[in-house]
């Protein structure tokens, strides 16, 4: 991603624009049949990239043509991957919620119920200070 946002900073620049107005964003790559897989390490990885790394959870537990012939998707796994990413270290998360899921007009399968919202952002921030603050993300352990 780093090459990817050099080029973007390039083109903002020659357009007169703001070279700091980019994200990286990992959304899961597709593996197999239906089935999209989060790499923790390229969260780790687009860092090198100098542009804040946003995690796209609930498009990382979509489950391309898994319904036939809509998207499925493993809306239970949310929790999993948000609590590694935030773990990682990222800028943000992105997440999909709505108080019905199974009534939603697109990615359903994927969207986080509403009324688990509040308790699962209270977790994320709760970790998110507890590895930020351990001086652990900054630690090298080459050789």
């Amino acid at each position: 991603m780093k090459n990817v946002i050099d080029k973007a900073r390039t083109a903002a620049r020659e357009a007169g624009l703001s070279e700091d107005r980019f994200l990286a964003c990992e959304r899961g790559v597709s593996f197999g049949y239906n089935n999209l897989v989060a790499d923790m390490t390229s969260l780790a990885e687009m860092r090198h990239s100098g542009a804040p790394v946003v995690f796209d959870v609930t498009h990382s537990v979509q489950k391309p043509g898994g319904q036939g012939t809509v998207s499925g998707g493993a809306r239970d796994m949310v929790p999993v991957l948000a609590r590694a990413a935030t773990a990682v270290g990222v800028a943000g998360l992105f997440m999909e919620c709505h108080p019905k899921p199974s009534e939603a007009w697109s990615d359903g399968p994927n969207a986080v119920p509403m009324k688990h919202m509040k308790a699962l952002l209270e977790t994320l921030v709760t970790l998110d200070r507890a590895t930020r603050h351990s001086g652990f993300l900054e630690n090298n352990f080459s050789v």
